[in-house]
């Protein structure tokens, strides 16, 4: 496992240690958030991803709350589920991986412009091995936009994320991000726990910008 400091190998144990692949072998067509915290979500990518550019949405599913109206050069959609992925129609590209059992993306380097993590990091019993992937196959400048809110599947979602709240949990992405080398980290409750739907949290992180020509 990546280092991470302070924290012990069995902050990323899971109730349920049976492989991922088992858990997710039945497709689940259904969103995990409600209605406007999916809005919020496709406002953010507004916002952070660039038109025209190649995304890649990891932990993905059926639906990948893009904007309707963005187009894109490339959308490459991973997951646990062959048959989610093949519903989505906004992927392009997809492919079928246990980032838990695997971490190395089969993806160039510097061949993504746009990552996206949107209620799937509290899953991740390496994250930083994953995110330091992210960072390879992103351009510089590139970056990742994290989502979450407070809804995960108990039993799967690591320790360290269950014995701990929304501001902590968007913290503990920092971390992840800062260990695995992006910088220009913001952070910030999009919609606020205790309001009349789905909390939302955002992390976003950018790669190092090329350096100049002739520095």
């Amino acid at each position: 496992m990546s280092d991470l400091t302070g924290l012990p190998p069995e902050a990323f144990a899971k109730q349920d240690e049976t492989p991922d692949t088992l858990f997710y072998a039945q497709p689940r067509f259904v969103t995990h958030i409600d209605d406007a915290a999916i809005a919020a979500v496709t406002d953010l990518y507004r916002t952070y991803l660039p038109s025209g550019g190649r995304i890649l949405d990891l932990m993905s599913s059926w639906v990948s709350h893009l904007p309707a109206e963005a187009v894109y050069d490339a959308v490459i959609g991973h997951g646990l589920n062959a048959r989610e992925l093949a519903a989505n129609p906004r992927l392009t590209q997809r492919f079928v991986q246990d980032l838990n059992a695997d971490p190395i993306l089969p993806l160039d380097t510097g061949g993504v412009d746009a990552a996206l993590v949107c209620v799937g990091v509290q899953y991740l019993q390496d994250p930083v091995a994953v995110l330091l992937e992210v960072a390879r196959v992103l351009v510089p400048d590139g970056r990742v936009v994290i989502t979450f809110s407070n809804r995960c599947f108990p039993t799967k979602a690591v320790a360290i994320w269950r014995a701990v709240g929304g501001d902590d949990q968007a913290r503990l992405i920092e971390l992840y991000l800062r260990q695995a080398g992006f910088t220009g980290i913001e952070a910030y409750a999009v919609l606020p726990d205790g309001g009349p739907g789905d909390p939302l949290w955002a992390v976003i992180g950018r790669t190092a910008a090329a350096p100049m020509a002739g520095g």
